[in-house]
């Protein structure tokens, strides 16, 4: 079992950065791949970024390739998603999680958080 709490998210302007992160809890946090992959009102999930179990591959659309970058700390069972050069269209509600790797490509997971807002003013 793993649960994951998701924070950072806010409300900013076109062209600045976020920080999200997500705490999980449970033994097995090195067990499994970790996402972000965010929902926007009226759109299907979409996924965002996932990061391999030791952290040394990493995976993006390429609608965030180049301005966004997932990392993870296996000793402190946490894994961030930097934001950057963010857009109207990353507005959505971003969703750590965690499954394998094909698994969270696909938009589905075996555990998610909750969620927290993420929204970019024009």
């Amino acid at each position: 079992q793993v649960q994951l709490v998701e924070s950072g998210g806010g409300l900013v302007q076109t062209g600045d950065s976020l920080r999200l992160s997500c705490a999980a809890s449970g033994r097995t946090f090195s067990s499994y791949a970790m996402g972000w992959l965010r929902q926007a009102p009226g759109k299907e999930r979409e996924f965002v970024a996932a990061i391999s179990r030791s952290g040394s591959s990493t995976y993006y659309p390429g609608s965030v390739k180049g301005r966004f970058t997932i990392s993870r700390d296996n000793n402190k069972n946490t894994v961030s998603l930097q934001m950057n050069s963010l857009k109207p269209e990353d507005t959505a509600v971003y969703y750590c999680a965690a499954g394998g790797i094909q698994q969270l490509g696909s938009n589905r997971a075996d555990y998610w958080g909750q969620g927290t807002q993420v929204t970019v003013s024009s």
